[in-house]
């Protein structure tokens, strides 16, 4: 697979484990649940969720593995996923949860992770 297609499956994983973590969040902000779901309903919830997130990371990370054919190292795997995790969370956050700011720190702390990429892609 081409190395956009591992990252699209990251991308797209990750945006069901953002849901997964933290989405019965969002729906308690909602009124859907409150503070008296039971939370191994929540639980329940959220390892659906997260079923669809391992149907795309689990081969994204096969695929990708350079000794199964794939373009990227573990260490470059490990590293692309931190760093679209974030972002995901980021924008989710933003577009989600409306309380939620950026400042200047998280700025900061995304050109450290873009650094982390391009360091872990050096040669």
């Amino acid at each position: 697979m081409a190395a956009w297609a591992i990252i699209a499956m990251l991308v797209v994983s990750n945006v069901f484990m953002t849901f997964a973590w933290y989405g019965h969040l969002k729906l308690q902000q909602l009124k859907i649940i409150d503070n008296s779901t039971p939370l191994i309903v929540v639980i329940l919830l959220s390892w659906g969720i997260a079923l669809a997130e391992y149907c795309f990371m689990v081969p994204a990370n096969r695929y990708g593995f350079h000794d199964n054919g794939g373009p990227f190292t573990l260490m470059q795997l490990k590293v692309l996923q931190e760093a679209i995790t974030l972002v995901i969370f980021t924008v989710l956050t933003v577009i989600f949860f409306r309380g939620e700011s950026l400042h200047w720190n998280h700025f900061v702390a995304f050109l450290c992770l873009i650094a982390a990429v391009y360091f872990v892609f050096m040669e």
